[in-house]
């Protein structure tokens, strides 16, 4: 009888092992769910495209000092699609080397930009990147060779 009695009481609590983990189950698969309803939305209104991540990406070169020729000078915008990130810019001279970084937000220099440093910002939001050079006026052109858009 007492050997009865403890079958009985394994069975039922076997039982409600078994209930408890279902209903658990349930409840873990309905929380998936909800996230990946959450994701889609989100997929949905954003995109599926990183926002934060650099996505825009230009190379200005230029003779900034009269003593130097061979476009050894050069601004660098790295800016994702918010218009965040920074310009580098590097002079080089004979004898130094000046390097210099400005933040950006919103596609917008947090501290006034050089008109180099404009140009890198200005080709890498219109996508010309990643190298550009001059050309007659305030244009800008991929510059040749293994970069150049056409090589693409």
């Amino acid at each position: 009888m007492l050997v009865t009695a403890f079958v009985i009481a394994g069975l039922l609590a076997g039982f409600t092992g078994v209930v408890i983990g279902l209903y658990s189950l349930r409840n873990a698969r309905a929380a998936v769910q909800d996230c990946l309803d959450v994701l889609a939305r989100r997929a949905a209104v954003e995109g599926v495209v990183d926002t934060k991540a650099i996505r825009d990406v230009a190379v200005f070169r230029y003779d900034a000092l009269e003593e130097m020729t061979g476009r050894l000078s050069f601004s660098v915008a790295l800016i994702n699609g918010l218009g965040d990130g920074i310009v580098l810019t590097s002079i080089n001279g004979r004898t130094e080397t000046r390097t210099y970084v400005r933040a950006l937000r919103g596609g917008k220099g947090l501290q006034p930009l050089s008109p180099e440093e404009e140009q890198a910002v200005r080709a890498a939001r219109l996508g010309l990147g990643p190298e550009v050079e001059a050309a007659d006026g305030d244009l800008l052109r991929p510059a040749g060779g293994l970069w150049s858009n056409s090589a693409r």
